[in-house]
């Protein structure tokens, strides 16, 4: 087993550390105050049966949210194509980013983490997409411009509509990358595609390898409730996403803005996934990079980077001085990481 140890991370690391941009800070806060209606959502969920179709709750709504995602999406290079694919589950809008030097290249596909979407990987997408085909594709039974159209009966079923889009765009294998809830599908394709998944990247992925810290669902509960002060309001999403700035500056944000009419706007129907068992662990034979946030972690931390290490092909790394929101907070850093580790397991 090929292990990098916690904390060994590029010399650059930390001195990017200290550049993060407001834009990160902000992003970790609406990221993790997700998990409040998310957990509402699974007990919903568990009392009263399976998730139906995910839907915008009324069309004035769905309109601010597609002003949103537009928005959003013109932080991202321009793609070479937009796919929508139609699999058994409904229709999957992917986008494509290739050049005549990448698009022979076995692809990195992108999958993201909740309420987010493609517009997430902005920061990244700049140094991925000079080296590498990218496809990115928004998650089925969630918010994005792809349309559900049957029930997902467990949280293993959405790994289907994700292997139809790979035979369709990219038969030959990709390396997959998941974050936050994107990383458990992205671990579950894996384990039941793994004859197409050249590498498995999981960043900060929850639901995966341990639970989140329950004291991050206790003040993300708080950061929710009608009528509270604004003094505690602003302790509770501070202890959430390690920031100190006042939640109506969220507002300022595009992509905040789209998560924020996602989920005033959009009623989600995904599963909620349970972590790997340690049988499922080892099925998981292709190289695995991890990346593990050093702080309020939603991966579950130390433990998570553990659990990790019994992968049979595990590449763990603590980044620190990061929170939930790694991609973005680490972007610049994280992007040649993954880019080396699919180089050095490309196909023969």
């Amino acid at each position: 087993m090929d292990v990098l140890h916690h904390d060994q991370t590029p010399g650059t690391t930390r001195s990017r550390r200290g550049r993060w941009t407001r834009r990160a800070r902000r992003l970790t806060t609406v990221v993790a105050a997700l998990f409040t209606v998310i957990g509402i959502g699974a007990t919903w969920t568990f009392f009263f049966g399976a998730p139906g179709v995910g839907h915008f709750r009324s069309a004035d709504g769905r309109n601010a949210y597609m002003d949103a995602y537009a928005e959003a999406m013109e932080a991202l290079p321009a793609p070479t194509t937009v796919h929508d694919i139609q699999t058994d589950y409904g229709s999957i809008r992917v986008y494509e980013w290739s050049t005549a030097e990448t698009r022979d290249r076995a692809p990195a596909l992108l999958v993201p983490g909740r309420a987010s979407g493609v517009p997430m990987w902005a920061e990244n997408l700049p140094a991925l997409v000079a080296e590498r085909r990218v496809l990115a594709f928004d998650a089925l039974g969630d918010s994005g411009m792809s349309e559900q159209s049957v029930p997902f009966a467990t949280f293993a079923d959405q790994a289907h509509p994700i292997e139809e889009v790979v035979t369709a765009l990219a038969p030959g294998g990709v390396h997959v990358v998941g974050h936050s809830f994107g990383g458990a599908i992205a671990a579950s394709y894996a384990r039941q595609f793994p004859e197409r998944t050249l590498t498995l990247s999981l960043l900060e992925p929850v639901f995966t390898l341990a639970r989140p810290p329950a004291g991050l669902f206790f003040w993300a509960m708080v950061s929710s409730l009608p009528l509270l002060p604004d003094g505690i309001r602003e302790t509770a999403l501070e202890k959430i996403g390690g920031v100190e700035e006042e939640a109506a500056e969220l507002g300022d944000d595009p992509m905040a803005r789209m998560i924020a009419a996602a989920t005033e706007h959009y009623q989600a129907a995904l599963p909620q996934p349970t972590p790997l068992t340690d049988e499922e662990l080892s099925q998981l034979t292709m190289p695995v990079y991890v990346a593990i946030a050093s702080d309020d972690s939603l991966a579950g931390g130390a433990s998570a980077a553990r659990r990790a290490e019994q992968l049979p092909a595990a590449t763990v790394q603590t980044w620190p001085d990061t929170t939930h929101s790694l991609p973005m907070q680490a972007a610049g850093v994280v992007e040649p990481v993954l880019l080396d580790f699919f180089a050095e397991n490309e196909p023969s």
